[in-house]
């Protein structure tokens, strides 16, 4: 992205940030309207300011984004505090997410039946995790009960990681069957030997991060303001480490968040303040990916739209979310709209474009793997019109519930004492 197309986006930048209460009380999100923008002023065919998609700088900028993201979501979630709000979080992660990868993969073999079972993989792999982000607005509004908001941020903040491995897996098999690639990087070996490698450095440096921003605050050794430097440097330095010792940085990213959450000691200081730099830098480069979807891969999509990428699109946001989350959920007490809460608000986002792009990298732009990527770029489309237009409603929906309970018990109690 070169600095003709920097001007543009930083004054849309500057327009969002004056006027986005004003916007998402109506609806519209972020991540709308920076897809519009990229689609409208950045599409290689006739926007003035083109973005081509095989340039090295997309990639890059995407791939550290998703990193930052790993990273801040993974080290904001406090493990320890959060037993005993557990019970969602972790039947959502460890029965609802593993379905959700096999039932996606089931409809992708059937519906995407042009594509090899490792690039229907790669699609499953790529559209199963949650993205908070397009979910912002029902997460921060209290009308909508604290333990579902709890289970969609703790969701949304950890199975992209999770997810991670799978993807790496399903993309060095495709790079096998089609035969890309160097022979020493690809196949199963490569990629394990990589996800290895990037959790031995992730954890090294969330553990080195941890321990030295406890003992810098401790002591008084920083100035004010230079922690959140250090744990947005632990989360780089994971990334980068990794990749230049030929690991995953994607998983060294989320695990070095997990470490650093786990063993840095909240207690000294604001604990927000700690990730509060890092959450900003990538909430402000998530902008750019959604810039560069709207510009490079909104124009694939459209361009390969066809009844099988808009039925595994909507099967994905329904039948292959909902379904798993009601089986994971059987047994919890939890009434039935919470329960379909839980299951449509698991919109796909930065994560599902950042891999759609890897893909496109490490695979190159064959007619299977375009495909591929069109299908995830459909279901990331869909998904930022349908989440974040419902987002709003839906929460309005539980506050109107919530005020026909509080009348409805008022009337049965009667007036308050001394005004009968």
């Amino acid at each position: 992205m070169g600095i003709e197309v920097l001007a543009p986006f930083a004054v849309l930048v500057l327009a969002w940030a004056l006027l986005s209460g004003a916007l998402r009380r109506r609806e519209v999100t972020g991540p709308l309207v920076f897809v519009a923008a990229g689609a409208l002023l950045a599409n290689d065919a006739w926007g003035p300011f083109p973005v081509n998609i095989e340039t090295a700088s997309v990639h890059t900028l995407a791939e550290i984004t998703l990193a930052l993201v790993l990273f801040t979501d993974a080290a904001r979630i406090n493990l320890r505090n959060l037993r005993r709000h557990a019970t969602l979080p972790l039947r959502l992660l460890l029965v609802g997410f593993p379905l959700t990868l096999l039932l996606g993969l089931g409809a992708a073999v059937l519906i995407l039946s042009d594509l090899p079972w490792e690039l229907a993989l790669l699609v499953a792999a790529a559209l199963a995790p949650t993205d908070a982000a397009l979910s912002a607005q029902v997460i921060g509004d209290r009308r909508v009960p604290g333990r579902l908001r709890i289970a969609v941020n703790v969701e949304s903040g950890l199975n992209d990681g999770l997810v991670t491995p799978v993807v790496t897996l399903a993309v060095a098999l495709a790079a096998t069957t089609l035969g890309v690639g160097s022979l020493e990087r690809t196949g199963p070996g490569g990629a394990l030997l990589e996800l290895g490698l990037g959790v031995l450095v992730g954890g090294g440096f969330g553990l080195l991060g941890a321990w030295g921003v406890t003992a810098s605050a401790r002591r008084g050794w920083a100035e004010p303001g230079a922690l959140p430097i250090g744990t947005l440097a632990t989360g780089v330095a994971a990334f980068s480490v990794s990749l230049s010792l030929s690991g995953n940085g994607f998983v060294a990213a989320f695990v070095g968040g997990l470490v650093f959450g786990l063993v840095v000691d909240r207690e000294q200081g604001d604990e927000h303040e700690l990730t509060e730099l890092a959450e900003l830098g990538g909430e402000l480069m998530t902008l750019v990916v959604w810039f560069l979807f709207g510009a490079a891969l909104v124009p694939i999509a459209l361009e390969h739209l066809s009844l099988a990428t808009v039925g595994y699109a909507l099967l994905s946001l329904t039948v292959v979310r909902m379904l798993p989350v009601v089986l994971a959920l059987v047994g919890t007490g939890l009434p039935r709209r919470d329960v379909l809460f839980l299951g449509w608000f698991g919109p796909r986002g930065l994560a599902s474009v950042v891999f759609a792009l890897l893909a496109v990298e490490s695979l190159g732009e064959s007619e299977p793997v375009t495909s591929a990527v069109a299908t995830i770029a459909t279901t990331v489309m869909l998904s930022v019109l349908l989440h974040g237009g419902s987002a709003g409603p839906v929460a309005a929906r539980y506050g109107v519930r919530d005020d026909v309970h509080v009348r409805a018990r008022a009337s049965r109690l009667g007036p308050p004492h001394g005004r009968r």
